[in-house]
């Protein structure tokens, strides 16, 4: 056992990822003893094993405890170790949002990618893998939708081959595809409520919550009519500030705690 540990976590860190049906990654999936060995070991270094049942892939990352020691050592806090600007973090979310969300709603329904409508009778089967239910993106569709906000052309299509490199996505012709980290290293828990209520709420065509107006009856006394009806021969004229709806603000997306 103490072998298969140490084997399997030199090939995630050789390798990134490796996909569920690796031989000692089921293994550490459905071997209870087997996982506390893999986690004892990496916890002494500072890491953890990543999986998620939504994801087809697994691999490693750094524990809560020691990211501030690994990207605090400079005067400046890294909020990720991919070299990312501002705006390739929030090109990664936008693509989260758009990818992931609805695959993970599809996983949930037993609905593959290219069914119209769910299973009633799959709710006792296994969940369809990532592959089977992830569609992509239109490239153009995205430029259209956020190329304005996210740098433009020129930019985007840095960012889009970064994050390609890195395994966040995969560029299929015009299509803009899952790739093995985008549903791992993600915080799904954090991020969902703020995505889908928030940043992206227009997208996701979500209506805010209303309260409904009471309306009081305005009673007005003598006096307060004899003031009104003195003073409207003398009205100045007050310019009202308008709030800043520049629709071109970047989304700025900070997936990590700042430094303190």
């Amino acid at each position: 056992m103490i072998e298969d540990a140490q084997i399997l976590i030199a090939r995630l860190l050789a390798h990134q990822t490796l996909r569920r049906e690796d031989k000692l990654v089921k293994r550490a999936l459905s071997d209870e003893l087997f996982r506390t060995e893999i986690d004892t070991r990496l916890k002494a270094c500072g890491m953890k094993f990543v999986d998620n049942v939504y994801a087809d892939y697994v691999t490693l990352a750094l524990t809560r405890d020691s990211e501030s020691k690994v990207f605090g050592t400079k005067e400046t806090w890294q909020n990720n170790n991919f070299g990312l600007a501002r705006d390739g973090v929030a090109l990664l979310v936008v693509l989260w949002s758009l990818i992931i969300l609805p695959k993970r709603e599809r996983q949930e329904a037993h609905q593959l990618a290219e069914e119209d409508q769910n299973d009633m009778f799959g709710k006792d089967k296994p969940m369809p893998r990532a592959e089977d239910t992830s569609m992509g993106i239109s490239y153009r569709a995205l430029l259209a939708d956020f190329g304005e906000k996210l740098g433009k052309k020129t930019r985007m299509d840095m960012n889009l081959g970064q994050l390609a490199r890195v395994g966040f996505i995969e560029r299929k012709a015009d299509l803009i595809l899952e790739g093995p980290l985008l549903d791992l290293l993600m915080d799904t828990d954090t991020l969902k409520d703020r995505i889908i209520n928030g940043a992206l709420s227009d997208i996701f065509q979500i209506p805010a919550p209303r309260t409904p107006a009471i309306i009081a009856p305005v009673v007005e006394t003598q006096a307060e009519a004899e003031i009104e009806a003195a003073t409207d021969t003398n009205v100045a004229s007050v310019d009202t500030p308008v709030a800043d709806t520049d629709a071109s603000a970047s989304i700025a997306i900070n997936t990590n705690t700042e430094k303190e």
